[in-house]
């Protein structure tokens, strides 16, 4: 009998749910500086990196034709059903933590825990892998002007092969977090100085690659058949993946029931009509079937013989992954803050700098494990575990919605609400299990590695720790 009531009381305290009162005092030490726009410069940083250079011609070669176009539209339906998911929570909920904040709010403690560690691996895997992408397309930039840096420090450390760091990786990450550092107003501008640089190449690619265009080369426009446009879809779908941290700044945003909404669906929007333009004028410059190559918008370039525009697209192809960069290691200071703020992980991770009105700490941690982890391994089989973490956050936050609408102490009278409720959230969160059905048994394994960690620490840690004991 007393081990029931004692197994009851555990199972009480880690479904306990967290006050937003309190979460809002605390996130009240933040500037709320943020507009729609920037999280719209945000959220296009995060998304748009080197795949838009990529995935259009190699799953327009291996799976649907000219119609990736379609592809990218499906993808964008599906995601968007989780984005609007997201807005609604951004816009009843504007605290920082995104996903992690939602699931102690609404679900209880250890389900938010259990979200704030796959987003742990979301937010810090992403950025360690793309840093090492960084410095493969900045040694390459550099080797084009006859600098070539010593091989010892342009690789993991294996020193059976001679590589012992990967410097550039490195420093790109110790540089990004030293931008952020100096406030979250600078970091914006220079982010949203890069998202245009980017955007402008993107536009140039467009208006030289259109001049270009024949359309014999869409005919047949569905080679692979309806089959062949739902695999593409598939594919694709995780080219999307990342406007959901634009969320994790809801406590630094200015009127975030309307900006909130704003930032999240805009970003998907203009991403789509970016992904659709470059597909269409891509697979319309040169046959599909040519395009199965590693960078195929350079390749048709080339074969147009505009040399000069495909060597202005490695330099897209740097600040789409900068802007990424600066957007995830943004996200994973607020997340650890977030956990920090709650007691989960210690306390001195949730205090904000004075001054700068950022969480140096937390920033400080973020930098040194990113920067480690993308300077000394090779991550080329972890990445999917990226994916992983954002289809869960995904899944709960839709389901989310269903006990947020029914709380009738989080007003969101004048915010966005899920339309077709609550029909939209259910559809939502079972794409995104489908989703998570496509993933490898290899990817799962690793993953079940992470969270039993993650559990370990709970359990030693935090739920001793935990601020709602107090």
């Amino acid at each position: 009998m007393q081990r029931g009531i004692l197994s009851m009381s555990i199972k009480e305290r880690v479904f306990k749910k967290e006050s937003l009162d309190r979460y809002l005092a605390e996130d009240r030490k933040f500037n709320k500086t943020l507009s729609a726009k920037d999280l719209i410069s945000m959220g296009i940083g995060a998304v748009i990196g080197t795949g838009i250079f990529i995935l259009p011609g190699t799953v327009a070669a291996l799976h649907s034709g000219p119609a990736i176009t379609i592809s990218f539209v499906i993808a964008a339906l599906v995601c968007s059903t989780a984005a609007m998911c997201y807005a609604e929570f951004s816009s009843a909920l504007p605290i920082a933590g995104s996903a992690y904040s939602f699931g102690n709010v609404v679900f209880g403690e250890i389900v938010g825990w259990f979200l704030g560690w796959a987003l742990i691996l979301e937010y810090m895997l992403s950025v360690a892998a793309v840093s090492t992408g960084f410095s493969a397309y900045f040694n390459s930039l550099l080797a084009g002007f006859g600098i070539h840096l010593p091989k010892a420090i342009t690789g993991p450390f294996d020193p059976a092969n001679g590589t012992f760091i990967n410097l550039p990786a490195v420093l790109i990450v110790l540089f990004i977090a030293y931008v952020l550092s100096r406030g979250l107003r600078t970091s914006m501008t220079i982010n949203s100085i890069v998202v245009v640089i980017k955007i402008a190449i993107i536009i140039l690619f467009l208006l030289v690659g259109m001049f270009y265009v024949k359309p014999a080369n869409w005919d047949p426009f569905m080679p692979f058949g309806t089959k062949g446009v739902l695999v593409g879809a598939a594919q694709v779908f995780f080219a999307y993946l990342g406007f959901d941290v634009v969320a994790s700044s809801a406590a630094e945003v200015k009127e975030p029931a309307k900006n909130m909404p704003r930032g999240i669906i805009g970003t998907l929007a203009i991403c789509t009509l970016l992904y659709i333009l470059v597909s269409i004028v891509l697979t319309g410059m040169i046959s599909y079937t040519k395009l199965n190559v590693a960078d195929p918008v350079s390749f048709a370039l080339y074969a147009v013989k505009q040399n000069w525009v495909a060597g202005i697209i490695s330099v897209s192809a740097l600040a789409g992954m900068f802007t990424m960069m600066v957007t995830m290691v943004y996200s994973s200071s607020r997340l650890i803050y977030s956990i920090g703020r709650d007691g989960l992980l210690p306390k001195f991770l949730g205090q904000i700098n004075e001054k700068t009105k950022t969480p140096e700490k937390s920033m400080l941690i973020v930098t040194v494990i990113i920067a480690l982890t993308g300077g000394f391994f090779s991550l080329n089989q972890l990445t999917n575990l990226v994916n992983i973490g954002t289809l869960l956050a995904f899944m709960f936050v839709s389901l989310g919605v269903l006990p947020l609408r029914k709380r009738k102490d989080i007003p969101n009278k004048d915010g966005f609400k899920v339309p077709f409720y609550p029909v939209l959230p259910i559809i939502s969160a079972i794409l995104c299990a489908v989703m998570l059905a496509q993933l490898s048994l290899e990817t799962w394994t690793a993953a079940f590695v992470w969270f039993a960690v993650g559990m370990v620490i709970y359990f030693s840690y935090g739920i001793k720790h935990s601020k709602i004991n107090e």
